[in-house]
């Protein structure tokens, strides 16, 4: 079922996306060459607590953690780890949701680890923008189509990269998946019409060797068999995601990230009115 938020509830969740993004703005200091998964976990965790909100991941479909951490060819869902040490060069994706007196909002950001190639920071490059370009697309009568198409247009044709068909955005709150689904593929013009009030997530990845497959994987844990998903061929993953609402002044992203740097068309005042 899809619902259209009131402004107490943009309200609300604007107030768990600014924490969320104030934990992004943190680990870009924390994520570094030598720290493990584990202790962006751990920084994340306690960082979030500290400030009225939880991870609410955790608990979610049998889910024991706050984080999804991904690592170069880990596109998704990837488990921390104490063993998954970083090293210079590595691409890290850290996805999350934040609950704030009960709103929901969910972000990921993909992190140079130290100094990285060309390729992978034109990887990362696009897989940003297309993001944006996909939200620049929910606007009022648009429809979810108008959204996958101009991401996929962009990541393949124009870029040759590889847009991962199987995992998809969605509506979020009351929690962290809701109706309807986002594809980062499609055609425009078609799908359901997005209407003002409406609350959901972009999130497109990215695959640098061109295959938009994914290879599921089981993590290596013999006290854990959670499932989580890789590029077919080993090259390296990025992902960006934020959570958005649709508003008859365009979209505004509750996740959006200091500093601004131009972006400020796209940042929610609900709080204000």
């Amino acid at each position: 079922m899809i619902t259209i938020k009131s402004k107490r509830e943009l309200k609300g969740m604007q107030k768990s996306g600014r924490l969320l993004a104030s934990l992004f703005e943190e680990l870009r200091e924390v994520i570094k060459p030598g720290i493990s998964t584990w202790e962006i976990e751990k920084f994340a965790q306690k960082y979030v607590k500290s400030h009225g909100g939880r991870l609410s991941e955790q608990g979610f479909e049998g889910y024991k953690y706050g984080t999804c951490i991904s690592v170069n060819d880990e596109i998704a869902h990837a488990t921390p780890r104490k063993d998954k040490i970083l090293n210079e060069g590595d691409l890290v994706s850290v996805d999350v949701t934040c609950n704030v007196d009960g709103y929901e909002t969910d972000s990921c950001t993909t992190y140079p680890v130290g100094k990285i190639s060309a390729e992978d920071q034109r990887l990362l490059d696009v897989t940003k923008k297309a993001m944006y370009l996909g939200i620049d697309q929910a606007i009022v009568g648009n429809r979810i189509g108008d959204i996958g198409s101009v991401i996929q247009k962009y990541v393949e044709d124009d870029n040759h990269f590889g847009d991962v068909r199987e995992l998809v955005g969605h509506g979020i709150q009351p929690t962290i998946h809701e109706d309807p689904e986002v594809p980062h593929f499609g055609k425009a013009g078609h799908g359901l019409r997005l209407s003002e009030g409406m609350t959901i997530t972009v999130e497109p990845m990215v695959e640098a060797g061109g295959d938009w497959r994914i290879l599921q994987k089981t993590v290596e844990d013999p006290n854990d068999d959670w499932v989580y998903y890789a590029t077919p061929d080993g090259s390296k993953a990025a992902q960006f995601e934020h959570t958005f609402a649709i508003t008859a002044d365009g979209p505004k992203i509750l996740t959006l990230q200091k500093p601004y740097d131009g972006f400020e068309k796209y940042l929610p005042h609900f709080d204000e009115e």
